[in-house]
Order: structure tokens, then C-alpha cells, then sequence
């Protein structure tokens, strides 16, 4: 590659309009537009940003939150359908390449949803769909895991971008998937987890894998995360003291920039909402591989094979295309 670009990425950490897809996407745009104001051509937001995430999976046994599971069906949306369309326009509008989560409704199923990141490119068309692998612990509840297909690197004017969702990033093979296919530019999408365990510094946890896929790929990673908004508290705590403290708690949320050193290349953004900045050099990344590049030199392909099966799964497979009963035709004046 002769070229290898240089550009403004923003890292957006935001709370959405809760369980309001209109209203969230809204903001979207919104936050899309002071990014493109502030030079940004890469703009990621977080983890199921529309229209939010599923916290009562944490914080109520599966009886309590059924009703809520169907709040978030009615709620999330279809792909194609009228909120991607206002994302897709607002990326054209600005001629920004964007990485955002989302809520999806599958096709075939009122009990399946998908965590869901769309990858825009900067003339509006829908690069990526790719559906989180594996939801992780409580959110098995909620999400149906996604296949191999969407695991793919796409060429974008800000360089080859992959892009996974939250717990994902600890998958070692999934993020190994997207290395060797030449991804130069990683987007880690998270939500806020102040109801994780008790020793569980959600802050840290998101510095350490965002870190570590740098360093491992000598890649740039923006990171992404959610914030809880007084309006979330309310919803799902209510007049509950210790799940309204719970919900407070701080180091829920981290969301910044980080170097193919492992580095962040500018301070991250902890709790509070925001955009964070940073200038992305993708030169940076050439002479790091040559002490590892693990996609290259510095592997034993003899010895390591990795094999992904990236065929789309479907609930159902027919040999020929599925038709329409056909009218039976009048065989007498009778039957007329």
C-alpha cells in the first residue's frame, strides 16, 4: 500500500434516548455532525447505542424482564428500515465512514434479536452487518448469536476496518479473523456496566483488551462506550436505593483512541459523556510489525491453522425456492 491515511477519529461516549429509536437517532446525527464539524472522518459509537441495552437481564430474574425484552423488540429496529436510512444519510451528509450498534429485529422471528454493528461508508452505503458472536453471560437472555459472515475487514477511505462488539474483544480468534485480513483499523463498541461484579473495574477492563489488540496487531483501536443517564436510573431502578447506587457507580464507562503500541494516543474518557479526538497516522503501524506481525513473519502457519466457516446460518434451507400455492383451476361449471 502506498498510501496510508491520516485522519481524525472520534470516539463518541453517549447515553441513548432510552428505549426511543427515533429520539436515539436523533442524537446520532446529531453527534455525527459535531464530530464532521471537529475533522473527524471515522466516527464510532457505542454497543447497541439503539435503542439501548438490555439491563434488566442484571438486575431482575428472567420473569421480571420478559416485559422489558418486549419493550426492546417493539423498540429496535429493521435492517433495511427508516432508522438506518437516517444513519446512512447522516454519514453521506458529512463524508464520514461510521461504526454505530444497534438493536435488530430479525425477519423470520418476534423472539430473536441481534447486537448488531452497522459499518456506513462515507457515501451512505451499508458496508457491514455484523451480529455479536456470542452475547455475553446475562445478555443470553436478549440477543441471539450472529455467524461467521459478518467477520470481515472493509476497505474504507480511512483504511481496512474491522469492528467488534464488547466481550468480543476477548476473543482471541474472532479478533485474529479480522487481523489477518489486513484490518489496520479496529472499532471496540461497548456499553456501561456499572452492575458488573463487585471487583470488576469496567474502566480497566476495556483499557486492557483495547490495549492488547493494538499491541498484539499493530492497529489503531477506537474504542466506544455507552453512558448511563439519570433517565436509565429511573427507569430500571426506581425508588431501589442500592440499585440506584449501583447504577452511579464510577469506572462504568471508558472511550478513546489507542496506538499500535498499545498506548492510548490521547486520554481516554471515563464516565462522563463525550467525544474524544485523536489523529490516526496508519504509517505508525509498519515498523512495529517488524519486530511481530503476527498475521505474517512472526507466526508458524506450518504449525497454526485457523479455520473460520463463514457461511450465513439460516432457520431454514430449501432446495428450491419457496412458491405460492397455486389457485386450483375449475375443472366444471361446479367448481366455477
Amino acid at each position: 500500500m502506498d498510501h496510508l491515511p491520516r485522519f481524525t477519529a472520534a470516539a463518541v461516549q453517549a447515553a441513548p434516548v432510552y428505549l426511543d429509536p427515533a429520539a436515539t437517532v436523533d442524537k446520532a446525527v446529531a453527534l455525527i455532525a459535531e464530530a464532521a464539524a471537529h475533522g473527524a472522518g471515522l466516527v464510532v459509537f457505542p454497543e447497541a447505542f439503539v435503542p439501548g441495552y438490555p439491563y434488566w437481564n442484571w438486575t431482575m430474574n428472567p420473569v421480571q424482564g420478559s416485559p422489558w425484552f418486549e419493550r426492546l423488540q417493539r423498540s429496535s429496529v429493521d435492517i433495511p428500515g427508516p432508522h438506518v436510512d437516517a444513519l446512512r444519510e447522516a454519514a453521506r451528509r458529512h463524508g464520514i465512514v461510521l461504526v454505530i450498534g444497534v438493536n435488530e429485529r430479525a425477519p423470520h422471528s418476534l423472539g430473536v434479536l441481534y447486537n448488531t454493528l452497522l459499518t456506513i461508508g462515507p457515501d451512505g452505503a451499508l458496508l457491514g452487518v455484523h451480529r455479536k458472536l456470542v452475547p455475553t453471560w446475562a445478555e443470553k437472555l436478549t440477543w441471539t448469536g450472529g455467524d461467521g459472515s459478518s467477520l470481515v475487514v472493509h476497505p474504507t477511505p480511512v483504511g481496512p476496518l474491522g469492528a467488534l462488539a464488547c466481550g468480543e474483544n476477548t476473543n482471541t480468534l474472532a479478533r485474529f479473523t479480522l487481523l489477518a485480513q489486513g484490518e489496520l483499523v479496529h472499532a471496540s463498541c461497548y456499553i456501561a456496566l456499572p452492575v458488573a461484579p463487585a471487583d470488576y473495574d469496567m474502566a480497566d477492563a476495556i483499557a486492557v483488551r483495547t490495549a492488547a489488540h493494538s499491541f498484539e496487531g499493530k492497529v489503531f483501536s477506537v474504542v466506544a462506550c455507552s453512558t448511563i443517564s439519570p433517565e436509565i436510573v429511573d427507569a430500571l431502578a426506581g425508588d431501589d436505593g442500592e440499585l440506584r447506587e449501583a447504577f452511579t457507580r464510577p469506572r462504568s464507562a471508558l472511550s478513546g483512541v489507542f496506538g499500535p503500541d498499545g498506548r492510548p494516543v490521547t486520554e481516554p474518557l471515563v464516565d462522563d459523556e463525550g467525544i474524544v479526538y485523536a489523529e490516526i497516522d496508519l504509517a505508525r503501524c509498519i515498523q512495529p510489525r517488524q519486530m511481530h506481525d503476527i498475521t505474517g513473519h512472526y507466526n508458524r502457519f506450518d504449525v497454526f491453522r485457523l479455520e473460520v466457516d463463514n457461511r450465513p446460518r439460516t432457520p431454514v434451507t430449501f432446495t428450491a425456492p419457496p412458491t405460492a400455492p397455486a389457485t386450483p383451476t375449475p375443472t366444471s361449471e361446479e367448481d366455477a
